[in-house]
């Protein structure tokens, strides 16, 4: 079966530089790592193609040999210039991550623990005011976190002594063990037992870490929330997770802001809805109202005839649009409130209106003296 191109396994064009064929490989093979597909005989192969590929596209004089004669650059039995290559070398991928990757410890590999491993993302949740979500806040949080060891720098050793090369394995955190089989010798790679993959032995351990180069503490965090932040939207933190292994960069910190729901208001992206009940004589005869809002009450005039549910639109009363200008709408529903009891007074108008608009109503009980009447009795 004939090789595929390597531009073509790395994804790169003929002409691509030296950064974009790293960056390319750097890509694949996180994607078809062998940790990351356990027993995928098909991900192994594809990435020992990978690896093949980027072992000859980043040696200059690889590339060259490649460039003019293909694979037969490297093929043993073709007689070319370039022969001798076979790519016995692909079993053992260790100095490539290492070149590439400065250890490639996201995978856990333990030929890979000696480069420098970021630390781990922190999740915080943070339950904030509707307020705060609507204007934005500066709130304190207390994170606890692993960090580098003052005392020691994180070496994890006592101050003034330094770790020192692990004797067992060359410092290189893997010791080389050969089998002898009846189907032949094999050799095989497995952490070093005496410095636990990393590659130095700590003679005298740190007091204030005892050892592990790294302490267990709790900050205080100053998060800045910005206004019309949404209930579910997190917030990242740069470099505020916790510390990185070996000079590593830290992790992030992840915050998820919760947002406990208003008495008055619902929220709809930038809008805020409100129901309000008016007096059943403003929504007939109109009149103004004062309209709740987020920053204080303000006037509306209710239309004459206005219908119950009828829905009427405030702008720029709603809430401040994440990292932009404005802000949204409220849409106020309104609902007419019926009086659940009149006076005598009151009823007699109410019946006089009906009779006046046609409608049919329940007879009322008999009134002794109708409301004129009494009027000319207190004029008399």
């Amino acid at each position: 079966m004939a090789k595929a191109d390597y531009y073509e396994v790395l994804g790169v064009n003929k002409d691509a530089s030296d950064s974009e064929i790293k960056s390319a490989f750097r890509k694949a093979a996180k994607q078809y790592h062998p940790d990351l597909h356990p027993g995928d005989k098909a991900a192994e192969a594809r990435f020992k193609e990978i690896n093949e590929a980027y072992e000859v596209l980043s040696d200059h004089t690889k590339r060259a040999q490649y460039d003019q004669f293909g694979h037969a650059a490297f093929d043993p039995t073709a007689g070319s210039a370039g022969g001798g290559y076979s790519g016995a070398g692909f079993g053992d991928f260790s100095d490539i991550f290492s070149s590439v990757f400065g250890g490639f410890g996201g995978f856990g590999g333990s030929a890979h623990r000696n480069g420098p491993i970021a630390g781990n993302d922190l999740k915080y949740n943070l339950t904030i005011t509707f307020e705060e979500a609507a204007f934005g806040a500066r709130k304190e949080i207390l994170i606890p976190r692993e960090e580098t060891c003052k005392s020691c720098g994180g070496t994890g050793a006592k101050p003034g002594t330094q770790p020192v090369k692990c004797s067992t394995c060359g410092g290189s955190g893997q010791v080389r063990v050969q089998q002898n089989t009846p189907f032949g010798s094999f050799a095989t790679v497995r952490t070093c037992d005496a410095c636990g993959g990393t590659g130095k032995i700590i003679k005298e351990p740190c007091a204030e870490c005892r050892g592990k180069g790294r302490v267990n503490k709790s900050n205080r965090i100053v998060v800045n929330i910005p206004a019309g932040i949404d209930n579910g939207q997190t917030l990242t933190l740069r470099g505020e997770g916790e510390a990185g292994y070996r000079g590593g960069p830290n992790g992030d910190l992840y915050v998820v802001v919760s947002v406990r729901p208003h008495k008055l208001f619902t929220r709809r992206g930038y809008d805020l809805y409100l129901d309000m009940n008016i007096p059943v004589t403003v929504a007939a005869l109109g009149g103004e109202i004062q309209v709740p809002t987020l920053t204080g009450s303000v006037k509306y005039n209710i239309p004459e005839g206005t219908q119950p549910g009828t829905t009427f639109r405030l702008r720029e009363q709603g809430v401040s649009r994440l990292n932009a200008s404005g802000k949204g709408d409220m849409l106020v529903r309104v609902n007419v409130q019926i009086p659940k009891k009149l006076n005598e007074e009151q009823r007699e108008l109410m019946h006089k209106l009906a009779e006046s608009l046609g409608d049919k109503v329940a007879d009322s009980k008999p009134i002794k003296r109708g409301i004129f009447e009494k009027r000319k009795e207190k004029r008399g």
